[in-house]
């Protein structure tokens, strides 16, 4: 029987109190430092459940403009894998929720892999998305994920056949991430039975709690997902939001998903 780590122990004893739960994701840097420190404040203030911090890369071939947009800020504006780390473990010490890493795995191969995960172990951090690190080529890194007691996070897309699901379910821990859509972050999602009918060929093929992101953004689309899924993940929006509105108007964003 496969072990739950700590982050999927965390996710189900949150879910006994809460029919769906909500994950936001915010770029490490973006506007700045202290812009990504007030906004996990404010989201955790709100209501948010968990979140993934992404640690700026050059190339995030899995996000869309506005999420490629606010690495390359970041990035330009001077972020640094060695800050990004710091700022988690700072966050991760002041904030009472699991916190995610999500990143490219040539992070990981600069940094070191097995250095990585002791890295993330040690500042707190619970688990990693890294979309493009399949298992096949990852071995180093889920046993190190393994060792370190972390939950390595993979993805299921709408083109992943049920063998794959249940191949990548193997070797994930945590929960899995479900890409609502074809294509990269930031798009429309059409909320329809085509995707309820979707979600329910990826439950059925594993059995860690389901997160879905790409292209929600709203009340309703989490309504949408409301026993279908454990997890509604909101990415995008929230920057389009701080870059439209300021870093102050997340909060009240965050609220209205949670009201």
């Amino acid at each position: 029987m496969r072990e739950q780590t700590t982050l999927e122990q965390s996710i189900r004893q949150a879910r006994d109190k809460k029919d769906i739960l909500l994950m936001t994701h915010i770029v490490l840097g973006y506007p700045s430092f202290d812009d990504s420190l007030r906004m996990v404040e404010d989201m955790v203030n709100a209501g948010v459940d968990l979140m993934e911090l992404q640690i700026p890369f050059s190339e995030p071939m899995a996000d869309g403009p506005v999420i490629l947009r606010a690495n390359a800020e970041a990035l330009k504006a001077g972020a640094t894998v060695e800050q990004s780390f710091k700022m988690a473990e700072r966050m991760t010490k002041e904030f009472d929720i699991p916190f995610l890493f999500m990143t490219y795995y040539n992070i990981l191969f600069c940094h070191g892999v097995s250095r990585f995960v002791d890295d993330c172990s040690r500042i707190g951090i619970q688990g990693c998305i890294v979309p493009d690190l399949p298992p096949a080529e990852g071995q180093e890194y889920l046993d190190a994920m393994h060792a370190a007691k972390l939950s390595p996070i993979h993805i299921f897309t709408p083109n992943t056949p049920a063998d794959r699901m249940r191949h990548l379910s193997d070797n994930s821990s945590g929960f899995i991430y479900t890409v609502a859509r074809k294509g990269v972050t930031g798009k429309d999602t059409a909320f329809s039975d085509e995707l309820s009918d979707y979600l329910a060929l990826c439950n059925s093929n594993t059995d860690l709690p389901l997160a879905v992101g790409f292209g929600v953004k709203s009340r309703e689309d989490i309504d949408f997902l409301r026993g279908k899924v454990d997890i509604a993940v909101v990415g995008s929006e929230s920057i389009r939001v701080m870059e439209q509105d300021g870093v102050g108007a997340v909060k009240g964003f965050i609220e209205t998903l949670v009201a």
